[in-house]
């Protein structure tokens, strides 16, 4: 079997709404990561053969194929295409799997594949919020999918709910694993441990000075008591601001490469792409497809819950890694253990190859082995991938 190998993994540090990387176009912060990408790697540009990158919000700056207007913006020579995956949540993860499957298939030997989210810019439901403004209809009335699921909005905020309702997830737990992904992004800041992963970004100031933008933004020193009177997010809910994940501008990119550059380019493998799983659950539900589609993938790929040294679960909300973790059985000492999208923040489009950045340097600093990476999307959507760290 042919193997696809992470060799090069990085993101920028997340910047808040209205924050440091409010002010960067899309595109200029996606050839930004590209450009360090190349850096780091050291790889002749003129190799790579593809670009794809995720983005969720494809309006605006972010339309007309973010990943070729990446390119574009990059110092690739105009000979690299570029195309942009809109899995939601899960895009760049899908990126990388659709990379890693090029690479396995022989068709191809080098690509970056990535994601990009200037969610000040672009806010999140901004297309379907300017299309309902110009009078088009929504994604689902009128058609046979309200047919078939009537009077379902497929609410995130309501899946979220459902989610924790479903798995006995409690208030309390939630307020604890809110904290914790405070505590453990601080650690981890003043530890040093996302240097090797983090891209700093220089920033023009108002009066002309340039500052380097090198530290996430959202991490702040958490208040269990101040956290816990915020209202929820639905009425008599059990979720509100604090344990669902921040809003957040960033870029992140992972080079992908086969056995035969890795010798033609003199490239050192970080990881090994061990097995990938894309799945669908109930789109009522929302949010329970990392459950399912870690189960298959850890059996086609022959291991356990317990084989995994590390898991990072995507916190769009405290419900959606706590549930996974109770339906699993998972370890959650092992989990998000630099902090997560409640702390961090959650750029969109580029969570995916983020979190690829966080897990493979920490599994290298750690000496342990296996990583799992899983990620809730929309209508019940889900991505998960398994790496070996080398």
């Amino acid at each position: 079997m042919t193997h696809a190998y992470i060799t090069t993994a990085l993101r920028t540090p997340g910047g808040r709404r209205d924050g440091q990387l409010s002010g960067w176009h899309p595109a200029d912060l996606g050839g930004f990561v590209i450009d360090g990408i190349l850096d780091r790697s050291g790889v002749d540009p003129a190799a790579i053969d593809d670009v794809i990158f995720g983005c969720v919000s494809q309006i605006g700056p972010q339309t007309f194929n973010i990943a070729r207007t990446s390119v574009m913006s990059s110092r690739l020579p105009d000979s690299v295409p570029g195309v942009s995956i809109d899995r939601q949540c899960g895009s760049s993860l899908q990126a990388t799997q659709f990379a890693a499957q090029a690479v396995m298939s022989g068709t191809q030997d080098l690509i970056i594949a990535g994601g990009v989210e200037i969610m000040s810019a672009v806010p999140i439901m901004s297309a379907m919020v300017v299309a309902q403004a110009a009078g088009m209809q929504s994604p689902f009335e009128g058609t046979r999918i309200s047919a078939r699921y009537p009077d379902e909005g497929f609410s995130q905020f309501v899946g979220a709910e459902r989610v924790g309702e479903k798995y006995g997830v409690t208030r309390d737990e939630l307020l604890d694993f809110a904290v914790s992904s405070h505590e453990r992004a601080i650690a981890a800041r003043d530890a040093g441990r996302f240097d090797d992963e983090m891209l700093p970004v220089p920033i023009q100031m108002a009066d002309g000075t340039t500052i380097l933008h090198a530290t996430d933004e959202g991490v702040r020193t958490p208040n269990r008591e101040k956290m816990e009177t915020l209202p929820s997010l639905l009425p008599d809910g059990l979720i509100n601001a604090a344990m669902a994940s921040q809003v957040c501008d960033g870029a992140s990119a992972v080079l992908v490469s086969s056995e035969a550059a890795l010798q033609q380019h003199g490239l050192v493998p970080l990881a090994r792409i061990v097995a990938m799983e894309a799945y669908g659950s109930d789109p009522v539900m929302v949010l329970e497809g990392p459950i399912p589609a870690t189960e298959r993938m850890l059996t086609r790929a022959g291991l356990t819950i317990d084989d995994i040294d590390l898991y990072e679960v995507n916190e769009a909300f405290g419900t959606v890694p706590l549930a996974w973790a109770k339906a699993l059985g998972a370890d959650l000492v092992k989990l998000n253990v630099n902090g997560g999208a409640q702390s961090l923040g959650h750029p969109l489009g580029a969570t995916g190859t983020k979190l690829i950045a966080t897990l493979v340097h920490e599994l290298r600093r750690r000496g342990d082995r296996y990583g799992l990476i899983a990620i809730c999307e929309g209508l019940g959507t889900a991505n998960a991938m398994i790496i070996e760290a080398l």
